[in-house]
C-alpha cells in the first residue's frame, strides 16, 4: 500500500509542472497591436513587452492595459 502511495506522488509531482502556464505581452511588429500570448515571442514578427511573465491569461490582459507601448 504504501508503495502506491509513494508512486502516486512521484507521478503527481511530475506532472503538475506541465499545468503551470505562462503568458506573455507580446507586440506586432508591423502593426504595433499588443495581444497576449501563451507562447514566448520570437523576437523578430512579434516583440515581448516588458520582462515579465504571467500565471494567469487576465492577469497579462490587466498588464497590458497598463503598458505605455499597448496605448497607441
Amino acid at each position: 500500500m504504501q508503495k502506491y502511495l509513494i508512486a502516486g506522488l512521484l507521478v503527481a509531482g511530475m506532472v503538475s509542472p506541465a499545468f503551470a502556464a505562462e503568458f506573455f505581452v507580446a507586440q506586432s511588429a508591423s502593426t504595433h497591436k499588443c495581444s497576449v500570448t501563451a507562447k514566448k515571442p520570437d523576437g523578430k514578427a512579434m516583440m515581448e513587452v516588458g520582462t515579465d511573465t504571467y500565471k494567469s491569461k487576465p492577469d497579462a490582459m490587466k498588464a497590458m492595459k497598463g503598458m505605455a507601448e499597448c496605448k497607441a
